[in-house]
C-alpha cells in the first residue's frame, strides 16, 4: 500500500487510539459497573451490577470502525450511517453515541461528565434501562441486529435512491453465516451508482461465535477476498493484533475506499459510464474481544469465544476477578481520556464529527425526520365499473399495478415496489410502462423491462425484498412488499422484528414516524392455479395477530375498489406493519367505489342485498359472515341457495375487510365496540363465517365477545393440492354447499325446505367429487355462477 500525504500522522493515530480506549473503557463500564464509573477509587464488590449482561467481544472492533469513521467524515464531509450487524455489540455503539454527544442530547438526563458516566453505565441491561443490543433506542440505528442476518439489506435499502450517501455497514463473522447475510452480498447487482448511494460493506473477523469458529474466521484472506469478488465486491483485507499499526491500515484503506466510490459515482454521473462498478468492501481480522484480558482462571480470553459475552465473571463473590477487572479497566487509562468533571477531554472530543454529520444524529438513521408524504393520485381513476354486485368479473390486483405505476411517476425518489421475480404474476406490470426492473449487470436484448437505472426491485429472495424495503422506509420513503402469500413465510421473523422496532419507537419522542411497512399478500391459498401444496399457506396472518396490535393491521379487501380504498390509507399510514390479502386471479366485483370507501371505513358492513332481511327489526335466523375475496363469493352463492330454496330464513349477510376491527377495543385500536359488534353479529344468534385462513385466527378475535361459541368457522384445513379453484374450497369445507349445510344446521328455526336443499347439496357434492375427475375443470353450475338480482 503506497502512502499519500493525506495518509495520518503519528500524532493524529495516537489521538484516534486514545478515542478509542475511552469508547472500550465506556464499553466495559455499562457491561460491569454500577457506580464509581471513572475508578476514582479502587472497585469494591458493591460498583459491580448484581446481573452481568450484554457482549464484549465484538465492542472493540465496531468502537474501532466507529472512530475511523469519524476522521473519514471530518476529513471528507461524507454522509455515513453506521450499521451495527453483531448488534449484541449494543455497548460500544452506545459508548461512541455518547462520546460524540448525540446521546446526551437526546436522553438529556444521561449528561456529559461523571453523572452522566453513571447513568449511562446503570441503565445497560437493567430493568428499566435499555437492551443489550444497538436497538432502536440507540441513536443512529436502523438495524438491531439482535437476530441477526439482516444489516446489510438494510444498508442495501438505506442507500437507494439516496445518491450521497455512504452506508458503513459491519458484519460480524457468526452474522454472515445466516441464510439473509449470506444472500446480501449481489448488492453491487441492484444499486445504480447513478441515482443511489453507496454501500460499503466492513466484514469483521474475529473468528469466533458463542461457543465455536466461525466459517469465514476460519478460512485465508485470499479465499474471503475470492467470495466477496465473485459477488462483484472491491475487498481490501486489514489484519493484525498490534494497534498502531491496525489504525494506521484502518484509516488508510477507508481513505482509498472513499476515493473509490467517489470516482464510481463520477464515472455513472458526470461521464455516463454504464459498466458495473466494483464496490469497495473492507475485510478487518481483528481479535476477539481486542484489549481485553487475555488469561483468567488459566483460560485464554482474548482471541478465543470465551470474550464473547463477559470474560471475566464472579467479580462480585471472586476478589480476584475483581481486581482483574480493575486492571483491564485501568489499561484504558480513563484518567487521561475524561477530565475531572467525567467529561471526554478537548483534544478527544475534537475528534467527533459535528451536528448531523455525526453517525448518531444523522437524520438518514431517523427518517421520518426526511419523509415527505407519499403523492398518491385519486383512487377514481383506477376504479371499476361495478353496475350491480357480481356483474363485473375482473383479476383484483390488476387495478393496484395501475396506481402503482403513477406512483412512481409522482414520487421518482421516494417510492419503490420490491417483489421476488413475481411482479407480472401478481398481476402489478403495468408499473413497466414507466420503469424497469433494477439489474446493474449484462443485460441482454431478450430481457424483458431490464435496466440499470430500472426502480421496481425483483430478487428472488423474500428476505432481502423485505430488508431492502425496511432499510428504505427507515431512512424515510415509501414502499410496498408484494409476494405469494405462503412464502411471506420465509420473512416472518423480520416482520416480527420491524413490528417490534416500530413498537418500541412509538415510545420514543426523538425517533419521528415513518412509512408503515406495506405488505401485499396475493397468489394466495385458494387459488394456486399452476401451483399446489407447497404454495398453499395463510400464516403470515397468524404471526402478526399475535403482535402488537398498536402497530399491526389486517386487510382483506373483497374486491379491487375495495382494495384500492385499502391501498390508499395504508400509504398514508406511519409506524405501522400492514397485511394487504388479496388474490390476483379473476373474481366477481361487487361495490362501486363510493361503497367501497365506506364499507373500508366502517372496517365491516352488513351487506343488505345479498341477505333476506325485511328491515322489520325481526332478528335474522342466522348470520353469514365473509372475510377474504374467495370466502366472499362462498358466502354469496351459500346465501343465494338459501334464498332460492328456503325464502323464508331470515339470513344476514356481513362482510369483514378491516380483519382487526373483530377484535374487543381493548385488545386493537381499531377494534369494534362491543355495541357494535353486537349491530353486525346480534348478541346470540349464530354465525356462519367463511374465513381466508386458520380457523384458529379468527378465533382468537372473538375472544372476549359475547358468547363467542356462535361462531362457526370454516377456513383453510391444510387441505390441498394443484387442483381446480372449486375443488380447493370443498377440500376445506368451505363450499357453498358446506356453508348452506351449516347455516341450515345452525339455524334458530328450521324452515320448510331445508332438508331438500341439504339433500340437494349433498348430491352436488358428489357431482362435483365425479365431475372434476372426469372433465378436470369445475361444474358449469360454479364456473358460470354469477350473483342473482334480488328477488
Amino acid at each position: 500500500m503506497t502512502h499519500s500525504p493525506d495518509d495520518p500522522s503519528t500524532d493524529e493515530l495516537e489521538l484516534l487510539h486514545r478515542y478509542w480506549m475511552a469508547a472500550n473503557y465506556l464499553t466495559v463500564a455499562q457491561i460491569y459497573l454500577r457506580d464509581n464509573v471513572l475508578l476514582r477509587r479502587p472497585l469494591v464488590a458493591p460498583d459491580i451490577k448484581p446481573r452481568l449482561l450484554g457482549h464484549w467481544g465484538t465492542s472493540p472492533g465496531l468502537s474501532l470502525v466507529y472512530t475511523h469513521l469519524n476522521r473519514l467524515i471530518r476529513r471528507t464531509g461524507a454522509d455515513v450511517v453506521f450499521v451495527a450487524g453483531p448488534g449484541h455489540g449494543g455497548p460500544a455503539v452506545v459508548a461512541n453515541t455518547y462520546l460524540e454527544g448525540t446521546y446526551s442530547e437526546l436522553y438529556p438526563d444521561v449528561t456529559p461528565d461523571e453523572a452522566g458516566l453513571r447513568r449511562l453505565a446503570r441503565q445497560f441491561s437493567t430493568p428499566g434501562g435499555i437492551p443489550s443490543h444497538s436497538g432502536v433506542e440507540t441513536p443512529g440505528s436502523i438495524n438491531e441486529g439482535g437476530e441477526l442476518g439482516y444489516s446489510l439489506a438494510h444498508a442495501a435499502g438505506a442507500a437507494m435512491d439516496n445518491p450521497d450517501l455512504i452506508v458503513a455497514c459491519v458484519v460480524g463473522d457468526g452474522e454472515a453465516e445466516t441464510g439473509p447475510l449470506s444472500g446480501s452480498w449481489k448488492i453491487p447487482f441492484f444499486l445504480d451508482p447513478a441515482h443511489d448511494g453507496a454501500v460499503l460493506p466492513i466484514l469483521h473477523l474475529n473468528g469466533y461465535k458463542i461457543s465455536g469458529p466461525t466459517v469465514l474466521g476460519r478460512r485465508t484472506d485470499e479465499e474471503v477476498s475470492e467470495l466477496l469478488h465473485a459477488f462483484g465486491w472491491e475487498p481490501v483485507v486489514v489484519s493484525g493484533d498490534e494497534p498502531m499499526q491496525v489504525h494506521r491500515d484502518l484509516a488508510e484503506t477507508l481513505d482509498r475506499a472513499h476515493a473509490a466510490i467517489t470516482r464510481i459515482r463520477s464515472d455513472a454521473r458526470d461521464s455516463g459510464i454504464a459498466d458495473r462498478p466494483r464496490w469497495p468492501a473492507i475485510v478487518l481480522r481483528t481479535p476477539k474481544g481486542w484489549t481485553g484480558p487475555d488469561i483468567v482462571d488459566g483460560l485464554e480470553i482474548e482471541g478465543t469465544f470465551r470474550a464473547h459475552q463477559v470474560p471475566i465473571a464472579d467479580v462480585r463473590d471472586d476478589e480476584s476477578h475483581l481486581e482483574r477487572l480493575e486492571q483491564w479497566m485501568r489499561s484504558y487509562r480513563p484518567e487521561q481520556q475524561f477530565d475531572p468533571q467525567g467529561r471526554l477531554v478537548p483534544e478527544l472530543a475534537a475528534l467527533a464529527p459535528r451536528g448531523n454529520e455525526r453517525m448518531g444524529a444523522n437524520p438518514h438513521a431517523n427518517g421520518g425526520r426526511l419523509l415527505r408524504p407519499l403523492d398518491v393520485p385519486p383512487i377514481e381513476k383506477y376504479a371499476l365499473d361495478v353496475p350491480a354486485p357480481g356483474a363485473v368479473h375482473h383479476e383484483t390486483t390488476r387495478p393496484l399495478g395501475e396506481l402503482l405505476r403513477d406512483i412512481y411517476t409522482a414520487n421518482p425518489d421516494d417510492f419503490r415496489l420490491f417483489c421476488p421475480d413475481e411482479t407480472n404474476s401478481n398481476r402489478l406490470g403495468a408499473v413497466f410502462e414507466v420503469t424497469d426492473r433494477c439489474f446493474v449487470g449484462t443485460v441482454v436484448p431478450d430481457d424483458d423491462h431490464v435496466s440499470r437505472h430500472g426502480r421496481v426491485m425483483e430478487v428472488l429472495s423474500e428476505h432481502l425484498c423485505q430488508g431492502w424495503l425496511e432499510g428504505y422506509l427507515l431512512t424515510g420513503r415509501h414502499g410496498l412488499f408484494a409476494t405469494y402469500e405462503a412464502f411471506a413465510m420465509v420473512s416472518a421473523s423480520m416482520t416480527i422484528q420491524h413490528t417490534k422496532w416500530l413498537e418500541r419507537a412509538r415510545g420514543l419522542d426523538w425517533r419521528a414516524p415513518i412509512a408503515s411497512l406495506n405488505i401485499l399478500l396475493t397468489s394466495t391459498c385458494w387459488r394456486n392455479d399452476h401451483n399446489g401444496f407447497s404454495h398453499q399457506g395463510p400464516g403470515l396472518i397468524d404471526t402478526v395477530l399475535s403482535l402488537s396490535g398498536g402497530v399491526t393491521r389486517v386487510y382483506l379487501p373483497p374486491d379491487a375498489n375495495t382494495m384500492l380504498a385499502v391501498a390508499e390509507g395504508l400509504f398514508d399510514s406511519r409506524d405501522c406493519v400492514n397485511l394487504l390479502v388479496v388474490d390476483k386471479q379473476s373474481h366477481p366485483q361487487y361495490l362501486p367505489m363510493a361503497q367501497a370507501r365506506e364499507h373500508v371505513e366502517a372496517g365491516a358492513s352488513v351487506w343488505e342485498w345479498a341477505g333476506t332481511e325485511d328491515g322489520d327489526g325481526t332478528p335474522p335466523d342466522i348470520v353469514l359472515a365473509c372475510v377474504g375475496d374467495v370466502p366472499t363469493e362462498e358466502i354469496l352463492a351459500a346465501a343465494a341457495l338459501l334464498r332460492g330454496h328456503v325464502p323464508d330464513l331470515r339470513v344476514r349477510v356481513v362482510n369483514v375487510v378491516d380483519l382487526m376491527s373483530m377484535a374487543p377495543p381493548d385488545v386493537h385500536p381499531r377494534g369494534r365496540s362491543h355495541d357494535d359488534f353486537a349491530r353486525l353479529f346480534t348478541e346470540y344468534v349464530d354465525v356462519v363465517v367463511a374465513w381466508h385462513g386458520y380457523a384458529r385466527a379468527f378465533h382468537q378475535l372473538l375472544h372476549g365477545r359475547m358468547n363467542p361459541g356462535r361462531f362457526h368457522v370454516r377456513g383453510y384445513t391444510e387441505q390441498g393440492s394443484t387442483t381446480t379453484p372449486f375443488d380447493m374450497v370443498v377440500l376445506n369445507h368451505m363450499s357453498r354447499y358446506h356453508l348452506a349445510i351449516e347455516a341450515l344446521r345452525r339455524s334458530r328455526r328450521i324452515p320448510d325446505g331445508a332438508n331438500a336443499l341439504v339433500g340437494y347439496c349433498e348430491r352436488m357434492l358428489e357431482r362435483h367429487h365425479d365431475y372434476v375427475r372426469e372433465h378436470l375443470e369445475d361444474m358449469p353450475e360454479v364456473r358460470n355462477w354469477v350473483w342473482p338480482e334480488p328477488v
